[in-house]
């Protein structure tokens, strides 16, 4: 979760959810079995930097909560320079206490998402000192850096890859934030160099551990920040899932208003955005952050925001899962956070459930017990822009295609995505079930 942009396996161990991998290590099958829902993990005491004194027994204690829910996994971050302080030296205890980690989860019933380079969490950055001031090198491309992260990231896989509780590996958290603009000091590069990168990171991931649903993340910079390094294209088609991170402090709850239908089903529109690029036309879509941040979606209207982005995200077919931002508030002891990240949690520091977290926890068991797959979206709007999208503001909040698509979805349409050049491509409609494309300017202004 970047808040400083723009304002802003096996089965189920509890139940009868899908294996999280098949065996070209993507999810199996999302389109006819039921979504999965979690929580990224923000341990209750001392967040993040609770890998300096890691405590089992607290974290069991935040686990048991989060099952409380009856929610089937959640994402946990390491701290990069905790886990690898020195480009030579991979902590064997961190990775321990990770380990012991994965294991007190799958004790629960909850399976588990890691992600790798820590990196961005939360406002704050985490880069380990032989990447940064003396040791300044770029993180996409030095050669010596590359290594060091490939390590990183293989190593913590194969310590995992006999867990049956181990999902796969994220590379990092929001980690194009480096890349470029807005971050105050950027390693910049370009769309071919952030894409040889993610392949070779993807690489690492795999090599640890063979079959596993291993992706990348970015935020939303790569789909509405033009000339951004991270493309659509990058997202959508590397890794085993397309992962999306829906924020409306983006501007979309700024613009459009907080209660508005555009603030409620921007998720849902991010995911079908999403599929214009996947060349798999079942590609399993992600949605791996999305919370009600304060004062944009105020506290006594979290458990509604959260209902109607669940049920406009559950109406988009291929949808993998959810993983709710997040399971712990942040404890207001801790100093210098963005005031809207104390609140996210689904439940407080004390492991109370708060509103939103009963909201989540009802769709949940909802979607467990009545599940039926949506059908498909048989109008699709088309998006004109190249297949590297050097331009594509028009995408976000404020621009003119966003706002099409949600005149159109809030006229009932339920429209997919499509680009311009895929448009007449009947094989390419038929396999997506779209029977009708839709220009952006034929669609009524109110």
């Amino acid at each position: 979760m970047n808040t400083t942009h723009g304002g802003s396996p096996s089965p189920g161990h509890g139940g009868t959810l899908p294996s999280p991998a098949g065996r070209e290590g993507r999810p199996a099958g999302p389109a006819r079995r039921a979504p999965r829902f979690g929580v990224n993990y923000t341990p209750s005491r001392g967040w993040f930097h609770h890998w300096l004194d890691f405590d089992l027994d607290a974290v069991r204690a935040d686990l048991d909560s989060i099952a409380g829910l009856g929610l089937d996994h959640v994402r946990v971050f390491p701290l990069w320079p905790v886990f690898q302080p020195n480009r030579a030296l991979i902590r064997p205890r961190a990775v321990e206490q990770l380990v012991s980690l994965v294991d007190a989860a799958a004790e629960r019933g909850l399976d588990v998402a890691v992600d790798g380079l820590q990196g961005h969490l939360s406002s704050f950055d985490f880069l380990p000192s032989w990447t940064v001031t003396w040791h300044r090198r770029n993180l996409f491309t030095d050669p010596d850096v590359l290594d060091g992260q490939a390590a990183y990231l293989r190593t913590l896989a194969s310590a995992l890859a006999d867990r049956p509780a181990f999902l796969g590996m994220t590379l990092g958290n929001e980690i194009n934030q480096f890349s470029g603009d807005p971050h105050p000091d950027p390693d910049r590069i370009t769309p071919g160099q952030a894409e040889r990168w993610l392949r070779r990171m993807l690489e690492a991931c795999e090599e640890g551990a063979p079959g596993r649903t291993h992706l990348h993340a970015a935020y939303d910079a790569a789909w509405y920040l033009d000339g951004h390094p991270f493309t659509p294209a990058h997202a959508a088609r590397l890794g085993a899932a397309t992962a999306v991170h829906s924020w409306v402090f983006n501007g979309t709850a700024q613009r459009h208003g907080p209660h508005s239908f555009a603030t409620g089903h921007h998720a849902a529109y991010m995911i079908e955005l999403s599929k214009a690029w996947a060349e798999d036309p079942h590609r399993p879509v992600w949605l791996q952050e999305v919370g009600a941040p304060a004062p944009h979606i105020a506290a006594d209207r979290a458990a509604g925001f959260t209902r109607t982005t669940l049920a406009a995200a559950l109406d988009c077919p291929d949808l993998w899962g959810v993983t709710w931002w997040c399971s712990h508030d942040v404890d207001r002891s801790l100093a210098d956070f963005p005031d809207l990240e104390y609140t996210l949690g689904v439940l407080t520091t004390d492991r109370r459930v708060k509103p939103a977290g009963r909201a989540l926890a009802r769709t949940a068991a909802e979607v467990r017990e009545t599940w039926t797959p949506p059908a498909p979206r048989t109008t699709a709007l088309v998006l004109d822009l190249p297949e590297d999208a050097p331009k594509r503001a028009v995408c976000g909040p404020e621009g003119a295609f966003f706002g099409a698509y949600m005149r159109l979805a809030a006229d009932g349409a339920r429209p997919a995505v499509v680009l311009a050049s895929r448009a007449g491509d009947r094989e390419h409609l038929r396999a997506r079930g779209i029977t009708e494309t839709v220009a952006p300017d034929a669609v009524h202004r109110s």
